[in-house]
């Protein structure tokens, strides 16, 4: 099975890599941009019978940081 797992920093958390892309989007010229926020995607190829509960031990331990971050599955 193949999933995907999005990771955001959660909202009112301060965003230093987005302000810079933010900041280098303007001074390449584009116009309209009002805010970037960057996260992290990860995809991995697991068993079909790896359940709901392993995948969320995996993320709240290694792949996010859930004090800032939220997370998100998509299987595909």
């Amino acid at each position: 099975m193949k999933l995907r797992i999005i990771v955001t920093l959660k909202p009112g958390v301060l965003d230093p890599q987005g302000r810079a892309i933010h900041g280098a989007l303007r001074g390449l010229g584009f116009a309209g941009i009002n805010d970037v926020r960057a996260g992290k995607i990860f995809e991995l190829d697991v068993a079909d019978d790896t359940d709901d509960a392993a995948i969320d031990e995996m993320c709240r331990k290694l792949l996010a940081n859930t004090v800032i971050e939220n997370y998100r599955v998509e299987r595909a």
